[in-house]
């Protein structure tokens, strides 16, 4: 399946029917009188976010989406039937923003969560409803109000609990496989994660779902490599595991590149909580792990876990780690509901 972020698409609720103008005509009443009914509601166009999905790729194959309009109303006092919603089903995490980008119109985090992104038109009412004791016969009748309609941007933002960022390289995508089911590609040269994969890690009996973004390089703020246009995926990240390559000549370098870029990026996303990853320690010797953290701690006193995502080695204490940050948010979204 490929994968897609962001779509636009055009929107349109169903029409209200017309209202209908009409007598009765009964054999022994002389006076019938009116008798037309009010047309039917358009449908609404609702959005709703479901699990199953994560990708919103088949809105590349079909951008117009119309609700039913209402049906007009009869004699006989009559109502016309409301069209039908259009209930258009997106993956959980989709931001819908209106024409321009700029503003959020809806943010659906929850499974099962539903928003009516445009209201169907009122029926017009028939000549039924104006019928007074000095318009005993009127032959008005009000058309259906128009549906509103408009065009949107859906983004998809994955959530997840934990996202892996780091250089290319770095083994990001060899610790997401080692530790999910998941099975991203991987190989010897830069770039081999394209796009954003996602699996869901076991620790302690617990699930902790992993995102795995494409990796940053220097001047990414500015379109470089793949640029920043797939860290909105972290963005909802209860911490960060910043996977750094063990075997590289300047690790430092390393660490502040990626600091930068998160910075340049979102002063809030450069806040979020980090885990030091020292990756590919199998290939380094006692010394030169240790000169590895020493480099760090100029940068940064956060703790540093070397783990080896080829051997297996410290990964459980890894997400552990991770797993404290992980219940901690999750309390307080508990606290704040």
């Amino acid at each position: 399946m490929k994968f897609l972020d962001q779509a636009k698409i055009y929107i349109k609720a169903g029409d209200g029917g017309h209202g209908a103008c009409s007598f009765r005509h009964e054999k022994f009443i002389e006076f019938g009188g009116p008798d037309g009914g009010t047309g039917g509601k358009g449908g609404d166009v609702i959005l709703e976010a479901v699990p199953n999905l994560n990708t919103l790729i088949d809105f590349r194959y079909q951008q117009h989406f119309r609700a039913q309009n209402g049906r007009p109303g009869a004699g006989n006092n009559c109502t016309g039937a409301s069209g039908e919603d259009l209930i258009i089903k997106v993956p959980v995490g989709t931001e819908i923003t209106d024409e321009t980008g700029r503003v959020v119109i809806a943010d659906l985090t929850q499974n099962g969560q539903k928003y009516v992104i445009a209201k169907g038109g009122a029926g017009g009412k028939g000549n039924d409803s104006f019928k007074s004791s000095t318009n005993q016969a009127p032959r008005r009748a009000d058309p259906g109000e128009p549906g509103e309609e408009m065009f949107i941007w859906l983004r998809l933002k994955l959530i997840a609990d934990v996202g892996l960022i780091g250089k290319p390289n770095a083994g990001k995508s060899t610790l997401l496989t080692a530790v999910t089911k998941a099975r991203p590609k991987i190989a010897n040269y830069p770039f081999t994660t394209l796009h954003p994969h996602l699996g869901v890690a076991m620790v302690d009996g617990k699930e902790m779902l992993m995102a795995d973004i494409p990796g940053l390089i220097e001047g990414a703020s500015e379109g470089v490599g793949l640029g920043t246009k797939f860290l909105k995926h972290i963005e909802r990240c209860s911490v960060f595991i910043h996977v750094i390559d063990g075997t590289e000549s300047d690790i430092l370098q390393s660490y502040r590149t990626i600091r930068s870029e998160l910075e340049k990026y979102s002063a809030s996303l450069a806040q979020k909580p980090e885990i030091i990853a020292l990756n590919k320690c199998d290939c380094l010797t006692d010394e030169d792990i240790e000169n590895a953290k020493k480099e760090l701690r100029k940068a940064t006193s956060d703790a540093v876990y070397v783990i080896s995502g080829i051997a297996g080695t410290g990964l459980k204490e890894l997400l552990r780690a991770a797993d404290v940050y992980v219940q901690a948010a999750q309390q307080e979204k508990d606290q704040n509901e």
